[in-house]
């Protein structure tokens, strides 16, 4: 991490302990159990300065229903092509999460061409959202990174830029030639009809339920870690639904600060958008998104560092 990045990571995190939502200033977050989740709330804005529980981390769901749907948020931004839309969720949850946004972008099957970007700059990572290409009506950073080369499998336009990835909470992401998207899950061997493909982790979601990792501490992933947290999913339909959580407590100029989601409440956030199947991308500092309206000014939120892969959406409908 560069050092400018390091010094804000440290500032953010002690700003977040100071005005995180719990009554004594300074108070740590909270511990895990020895079995179960940590104790944590999630809340959902309902009205001017009202809020209503969506999750409890004492009684989380193992799994979610299909085409629930219990999270909506209110549409931001200009004219999106058809198919495509851009909402806001206003979120409270336990310490530095009490001020949380969620950006979330929905994109139809059908109504978008997926691909990926690589940008690597004499081998360091180069890709941001100044980036993104003109067409495109969103981008984002795509799966996790080792260094300045991205995590596990990568395919190119029909080549194999990495070898696979191994591990129980590992996802791939297949792109086919027509530009639309599928989620497999563990041990699933890339496709070979893919175009473009990706792995990341962890799992958050397999056909609407949660991981036996998530449901408590102890099994291998860190459940009461708190970040920025950004993750893709897909719905029976095949609507992709992109999620990115921001710090909301200092205005928006401050939400790339990393505060925010465990990895058990980001699964339950994208179970209540309705997704079936799910899984993490970089979150924290390297978060980064971008919508561009058809007409009037790009909607972006930057990230503190560059990453080497990106997903890219380009309408299906002339702009």
């Amino acid at each position: 991490m560069p050092d400018a990045a390091r010094r804000a990571w440290r500032g953010a995190r002690w700003v977040g302990w100071c005005l995180a939502g719990g009554a004594l200033i300074g108070a740590p977050p909270a511990r895990a159990q020895a079995t179960g989740l940590p104790s944590s709330v999630l809340e959902r804005a309902v009205g001017t300065g009202a809020f209503t529980t969506i999750w409890r981390s004492d009684s989380a769901p193992a799994a979610f229903a299909e085409g629930g749907a219990a999270l909506r948020g209110t549409p931001v931004g200009g004219v999106l092509p058809a198919g495509i839309t851009l909402e806001q969720v206003r979120l409270r949850g336990s310490g530095e999460a009490h001020w949380t946004d969620v950006v979330v972008v929905r994109m139809a099957a059908g109504a978008v061409r997926l691909s990926l970007e690589m940008a690597l700059d004499h081998g360091k990572r180069d890709w941001t959202i100044a980036r993104a290409p003109r067409g495109a009506v969103a981008a984002v950073n795509a799966g996790q990174f080792e260094v300045d080369l991205p995590w596990g499998w990568v395919r190119l336009d029909g080549h194999d830029f990495l070898p696979a990835g191994r591990g129980p909470l590992v996802s791939t992401v297949a792109i086919d030639s027509s530009g639309r998207l599928r989620l497999m899950h563990g041990g699933a061997a890339p496709p070979a009809e893919a175009r473009w493909g990706f792995q990341s982790y962890p799992t958050l979601l397999v056909a609407g339920t949660v991981p036996p990792a998530l449901h408590a501490a102890g099994r291998g992933i860190d459940v009461a870690h708190r970040d920025a947290r950004l993750a893709i999913g897909t719905l029976s339909d095949g609507t992709v639904i992109v999620a990115m959580t921001r710090f909301a407590g200092l205005g928006r100029g401050l939400g790339v600060l990393p505060f925010g989601l465990t990895t058990p409440e980001m699964a339950a956030v994208m179970g209540l958008l309705g997704v079936r199947d799910a899984v993490l991308l970089d979150g924290g500092i390297s978060a980064q998104l971008v919508v561009r309206p058809v007409s009037g000014r790009a909607l972006s939120w930057r990230g503190l560092r560059s990453v080497p892969l990106a997903l890219v959406a380009y309408p299906l409908v002339a702009r």
